[in-house]
């Protein structure tokens, strides 16, 4: 079965006309192939398959909010209840970070911090040691972020991973295999300069130093190492979820 991009939105028009869009960043950054992914729209519309048709999903970024509730967003929501329901391996980042935060439970809201935006430190929190995903990661690390809102509260039963300066819910846990992050790991160098150049006239506005952000940049070859991991632990076989997936098919509710 095929890798799922639940795509949420397109990347900053800049940025789209030189580098492309979030799918293709993902699939290079996940080490899949063309035809090992399949991407549905979301924001114009998509329909998504059932959870037990792909072999794991991936939601992306977007400059929609989720406390706006939009239609598609909502949708978007049950299906991803529906699919942790059925054990089906998720990444979700930015947006879909926040999404699942909100489909299971938890609030988003702006961060009182303000904007981040830029290449930031992330710092490992103590409950991510054994995480699959995570736990792989250096202690403190680079990653590419752009963001306004952040999760505020998370699900009950979620466990926090890492944290940055501005954000303290970086990387979440939701279920087993289910996780979001706030930072970008399907970003480069030149996607996030692209960024920090679109959104340059608001960064002004707040009073932050375009030029500094930009000096600062820098490569994230661990938070990009995060993808790879996903991707592997997507491949890996897991009997839980094959009986999930069928109980699931069957009667639309979880394996208890």
């Amino acid at each position: 079965m095929k890798l799922l991009i639940v795509q949420t939105g397109a990347a900053a028009p800049e940025v789209l006309a030189r580098y492309g869009d979030f799918p293709e960043w993902f699939r290079r950054g996940l080490g899949l192939r063309e035809d090992q992914v399949t991407t549905v729209r979301v924001d114009l519309g998509g329909e998504l398959p059932m959870p037990d048709a792909v072999a794991g999903a991936v939601i992306t970024g977007s400059s929609a909010m989720v406390p706006e509730r939009l239609a598609w967003s909502e949708r978007t929501a049950a299906w991803l209840r529906a699919a942790v329901a059925a054990d089906l391996p998720m990444l979700g980042v930015c947006y879909g970070h926040q999404l699942l935060a909100h489909a299971l439970g938890g609030s988003v809201d702006y961060n009182p911090r303000g904007r981040e935006i830029g290449t930031w430190e992330i710092e490992r929190l103590p409950a991510s040691a054994d995480d699959p995903l995570i736990g792989a990661l250096p202690g403190r690390f680079l990653a590419h972020a752009t963001h306004l809102q952040t999760v505020v509260r998370p699900p009950p039963g979620a466990v926090v991973l890492a944290r940055s300066a501005l954000d303290d819910c970086q990387a979440i846990r939701f279920a087993p295999r289910v996780w979001g992050v706030q930072f970008h790991p399907e970003f480069g160098v030149r996607e996030m300069r692209g960024y920090l150049r679109a959104r340059s006239e608001a960064i002004d506005y707040e009073g932050l130093d375009v030029k500094a952000l930009l000096r600062g940049v820098r490569g994230s070859p661990q938070a990009r190492a995060s993808l790879r991991r996903f991707a592997t632990i997507v491949r890996q076989p897991d009997v839980h979820r094959r009986k999930s997936l069928l109980h699931f098919r069957h009667t639309g509710h979880p394996w208890p």
